[in-house]
Formats: structure tokens, sequence, C-alpha cells
């Protein structure tokens, strides 16, 4: 039978040893929603959640990671305000010289676009730690967001496991217009498909536009992907892949991927590029999109050009057009983070930086930075306009900032007018902004950028540390900080539980509502104890105390729709676990924050009947009665909401496949996979 590009790379993936309580037949579609295995082939940790990763994968007790490749990034906490951070970057670095790593040192560029660049490989699995990791889609791997314990397994040889996802097609065609982008074709299907959309789903690009799409563009449309939450979103890789790769020195790891023809979709999604315009989602949510014209004359106070979104030499040109020769408005303040070392140095080769500075652009770190609140916030009530994939209350490090995300080309025409602006209404030069422009800058038929300068520049490898030998590697010491605390284990569950409610939210609920990022928090990811204690702090600041009031002894969390969308954090799991939260009730979950429950030991029950979540408030005692005997059969759940004599009776869905519900049996996937489970 036909199959869709995500389909064949799953089925040349499958472990079938792993998950014996699927059928899955090679050549035929695999049934939605079974539970699936495969094989990863890489994996990349960036610092903000690889130090906990490291901290699991050093329990496994083996000499080696076992993938074909595996990267730990430094880029997210590169703002060294005290020994923390560093002593942070000397463990990863010990550990990969330790255990086989590549170690991509800090300054070296943000982990997707220095992946994409240097080992990306179309065809391949990619496991990372961090929820943009779907960027690869964009030279058409497999690749998947998930927390740092699953990352761990991963490395140590383990199949990743997850539900067979539906795969939705998203046929393109036409092409771009001047001042339109890649961001404005994943905003129009954020706003069509909403930050829920993905749950469950792949997203598979298709159709006749694709040709028109250079990777930066593709990579820049998959990582956004994640925003609508899907598992992952995938290109196929074709000749404008191969040029890619040939640029950046890596040709021979080409090979074309493509869906049969006549492959099935679950749905398919139709858009025509020609007939888009530029796009920004509004405060404070994704897919609260509008066109950039229905925005414009709105005064702009910051502009950031950056994130694993938008910070390819692609992005930089196309900003550096628009603003070539001109100067940012006087109430504006503007800076860019080139997503990479490598793309700092081919804007610098082709006079793009020179032309972003003497607007007044500020050069940032090739590093997150501003996209996870370390540094570059804006000011009180501003509005600033960022190239960036989420704009959540307080993210940027200014609870009352209104963040706008858009493309780079509205970035750049705002920052210069000092109001929202459309970029189609100004005057620059075309060379620059079209797909075939962009493609002829990596091509060599730009003056100023020749195919041996770039192809030089990208290949500078000077920030990146290989592995060593095995013989080396046996010499290395792990070098700990006095930051860096064991992992705390999970309780394994009882039987019953009876625990008062302590926190009531609503829908679509973050992980940065969960666990903030930001300079104040992330420096404690190596120690739980410590960044426990902002736990849940931006809807109820007092959370912590009441967990400690409670004897951090059990407590339960009631959740709306899309409860965990966002971060791939695993501290959005681990900070609970250590204060005591025994369950999450919700309406529905984010998949990699599900994930991340179950690892580490917490109950994620789906209400059956929307209408119970109602009946519940803050200091009501839920019972459940039976945990075991719906974790070993897979029934739902009997829970009693206690207000005082008043019983309320309700049902909680079971949502758990065979192996989540022997990781929750066993106390977390870390004792789990300790037992001998796969």
């Amino acid at each position: 039978m036909a199959l869709t590009l995500a389909e064949k790379i799953i089925q040349e993936h499958l472990v079938h040893d792993a998950c014996k309580e699927t059928v899955c037949v090679r050549g035929t579609p695999i049934e939605r929603g079974a539970h699936i295995a495969v094989r990863i082939d890489q994996t990349l940790t960036q610092d903000a959640t690889g130090t906990m990763a490291y901290l699991q994968f050093e329990t496994i007790g083996i000499p080696r990671v076992r993938t074909e490749l595996s990267v730990s990034y430094v880029d997210h906490n590169t703002l060294q305000t005290d020994f923390k951070n560093m002593d942070d970057h000397r463990y990863l670095q010990s550990i990969a010289a330790k255990y086989g790593l590549w170690f991509s040192r800090p300054g070296n560029g943000i982990c997707h676009q220095v992946h994409l660049e240097r080992f990306g490989v179309p065809g391949k699995t990619l496991l990372g730690s961090d929820s943009h990791t779907p960027t690869g889609g964009g030279i058409s791997m497999m690749a998947i967001g998930a927390g740092g314990l699953d990352v761990a397994v991963a490395m140590g040889g383990g199949a990743f496991h997850l539900a067979m996802p539906k795969i939705y097609g998203v046929r393109l065609t036409g092409a771009l217009r001047k001042g339109v982008s890649a961001k404005d074709i994943i905003l129009e299907l954020l706003s069509r498909e909403t930050v829920k959309g993905g749950v469950g789903a792949v997203y598979e690009y298709f159709g006749s536009g694709v040709a028109s799409l250079t990777v930066p563009q593709r990579a820049t449309v998959t990582n956004m992907g994640a925003e609508l939450g899907a598992t992952f979103s995938i290109f196929p890789s074709d000749e404008t892949t191969r040029a890619f790769l040939d640029v950046m020195g890596r040709g021979d790891v080409w090979s074309e991927q493509k869906a049969d023809e006549g492959a099935a979709y679950d749905k398919v999604i139709e858009i025509d590029l020609s007939s888009l315009t530029a796009r920004a989602a509004c405060p404070h949510s994704p897919d609260a999109v509008q066109p950039v014209s229905v925005l414009a004359g709105t005064p702009v106070t910051q502009v950031c050009i950056g994130s694993c979104t938008n910070s390819s030499l692609d992005d930089l040109a196309a900003a550096a057009a628009i603003v070539r020769g001109k100067h940012i408005a006087p109430n504006v303040e503007a800076g860019i983070a080139p997503g990479s070392r490598a793309v700092l140095l081919m804007a610098e080769k082709a006079g793009i930086l020179g032309d972003l500075i003497r607007a007044g652009f500020r050069i940032l770190e090739s590093a997150c930075g501003p996209c996870i609140g370390m540094g570059f916030a804006p000011n009180s009530q501003g509005v600033s306009l960022r190239t960036f994939n989420r704009n959540f209350k307080g993210r940027s490090g200014t609870a009352d900032a209104g963040v706008y995300l858009v493309s780079p080309e509205t970035a750049a025409a705002s920052a210069v007018a000092g109001v929202i602006t459309d970029p189609s209404s100004c005057a620059y030069e075309d060379a620059c902004w079209t797909a075939q422009g962009r493609v002829s800058l990596l091509s060599g038929n730009d003056a100023r950028l020749s195919l041996s300068d770039i192809t030089a520049t990208a290949k500078d490898d000077g920030m990146l540390i290989a592995p060593l030998s095995e013989a080396e590697a046996a010499r290395i010491e792990i070098i700990r900080g006095p930051n860096i605390k064991p992992c705390p284990s999970a309780a394994a569950l009882g039987e019953t539980l009876s625990a008062p409610v302590l926190l009531k939210a609503g829908d679509n609920i973050t992980t940065d509502d969960i666990m903030p990022a930001g300079t104040k928090v992330l420096p404690f990811r190596s120690n739980i104890p410590e960044i426990a204690k902002f736990t849940f702090e931006r809807i109820d600041a007092d959370f912590y105390k009441k967990a400690e009031q409670a004897g951090f002894s059990g407590c339960v969390v009631i959740g709306g729709e899309n409860y965990g969308q966002g971060s791939s954090r695993e501290h959005a799991a681990l900070g609970p676990m250590y204060l005591g939260v025994r369950a999450v009730i919700a309406k529905s979950f984010a998949r990699i924050h599900k994930a991340n429950l179950i690892n580490f030991g917490i109950l994620p029950v789906a209400f059956a009947d929307g209408g119970a979540y109602d009946c519940i408030a803050e200091q009501d005692v839920i019972e459940i009665t039976n945990i075991q005997q719906a974790l070993e059969s897979g029934c739902d759940f009997v829970l009693r909401r206690i207000r005082g004599s008043d019983v309320y009776e309700f049902t909680g869905s079971n949502t758990l496949d065979v192996r989540s519900r022997a990781i929750l049996r066993a106390g977390g996937l870390a004792a789990y996979t300790r037992h001998g489970g796969q």
C-alpha cells in the first residue's frame, strides 16, 4: 500500500520486540493510536534540560552512548551571573567526553540551528530534550521532542515509545509573495488548527509549493509545529535539501525522502502560498493570529530577530535587505541573535551583519537568550515584536509586556517605522527576500558571498568538540559543582489516593506556568529541591507554601484542556513530584508533558465527563479508589470529590497504554528501566 513519508520512516525504525502488543506489518499503515516503539538514531540535549538528563543517564550504568550520534549543546543558560551555569557547562562537557557525545560549546549556537547545519540526516530519527527538536523535519528527519529521561533511555539504546500519530497532509501550492515568509505559513496554520489541533498528529508537507521553499524556511515551519502540539512535522528531502547539505559540506549524507504516490492522509489542509499575507500572533498565544495589515500602526518599543525559529542566514539577510541604508526608529530597541556561530560568520562575510549594525541593531549572543527570558526583556507594558515561537504571558521576562510573534521581514520593517508595519508596503531589494534570491545567495550568484566562502565558513567547527575514543574516555573524571544534586525518585502509587486539591487551573496551561524559565529559575535546573520552590508560581504564588503546609505528602492538581503545552522541560513534572503532587486530573493533556508526568510517577487522569471539572474546587479532597486495578487492567478510574459531607462521584478515563501503566506501577521510568522494562 502507498505510505506517507512519516509512515515510511516510522516503519523503517520500528522496534517490534519493544512493543509486543501491537502488530505492525511492513508496508501496511499502522493503526492510529496503536502503541509503537521506534529506534532512535540521534539525540540532542540542551543545557536547561541536559544536566538532569545526564544525571539520569549516569544511573543506567553503561560506558558509552549507543546511538549513531548524540550531541550535548549549551545554548540556554549562557548568562553567567554566578558559578551555577558555568559549573553545569563543565559538567556537561565532562559527561560528553566520558560517554562518547559531541559537545557544542557556549557560543556555538542554538541546538536546532547547529544540528540542522552540522548533524541532521534525511530519513533518520532524532530525539531531543527540547520541544522544538521537530526543526529537523526541515531536512526530512523524524525529529521529536521529549523529556530528558526519555532521551537518557534512548542514549542507552532503548526505544522511544509513543502512540501512532495521525498523519495530516499540508498541500502547499504557489509561491510566497514579497514581504511574506515561512513564518506566515505556520502562523496561518496555527490560526486554523490552534495550539491543540496537532496533539497526537504529524504534519507532513507536500505539493508543488514545497520546491519554492529553502531548507531554512522549511525548518521555520517544522519548528513551530511544536506550537500546534504535533508529534513532529516533516518536509520531503529533494534537490533543495541536497543543495543545502552541499553548502554545509555534508552532501554525502543526502538521500531522497518522499511519500509514495497516492499516499492517504487522515486529512489534507490546503495552503496557497501566493495568497498569504504577513501575519502576527498577538499576545499571549501563538494561535492568536491576525493579519499584520490589521495591526498596522500599533506603536512598538522593542524588536528582536532570532531564536531557533528565525535565526538562519536567510532570516538575517531578509532583515538586512529591509533596513539597509535606514535606521531603527528612536522609540525602538532592536537586537539580533544569530542562530549559530556559522551564521554569524557567514553574515559578517556577506556584509549582512554590517547592514544590521549600521541600522542600529544590537548583536546578541548566538544562543536562545530572549526567547526563554534570558536577557533583553521588554520595558514595562512594552510592545515587543519577536521572530520567536512562543509569546506566553511573562515568558519574555516582563509580566505586563505584549509580545507579538512575527517574521523577520515584519520585525525589520516595524523596527524602522516604529510601529507595526506590513513589509510588503516597504521598498527594498528583491534579491534578498525571494526564495530564488535566497537560493542564489547560497549558490554563489550574489557578488558579496561566493559558494567557496560560505562553504568554508559553514564548515568551521572550532566550537564543536568531537567524542573521545573509549580509551581516552575511560580516564575522564566527571566534574560536579555544588549546585548539582541527584535526581529525586518518585514514590510508587498505592491502590487508593486521598489528597487535597491544591490548585485548579484553566485551559492551555503551559510548562512555563508550571515551572518558569528565565534568569532567576533556570540556574537551579540541576537542583530539584531549589527549583521546586518556583512550581506554579505564575498561577498561585503560594503554591509552594501550601505544599509545605501539607507536608509534601500528597496533593492533586486539576487542569483544563491541553494541560502542559509548550516546552519539553521535565522540571514541570519533577517540581510537582518533589512537592507531593500525586495526580493531575485534566480535560486533556499535551503529549510531552503527559509523558513526563508518567515518567516521574504522577498519575495523569482525564475527565470522562467535562462537567466534573466544574464540580471541583481548591481544598476539596479527591479520592481515587482503584489505582492499581486500573493500571493493571486498563479500566477507568473511580473518583470521588469530598467537600465536608458532600460527596460527588465521577469517572476518570484511563487513556494510558500498557507500557505507561507499567511505568506508573513501577514508580516511574527510572525504576521501570532498572527492573528490566523496555
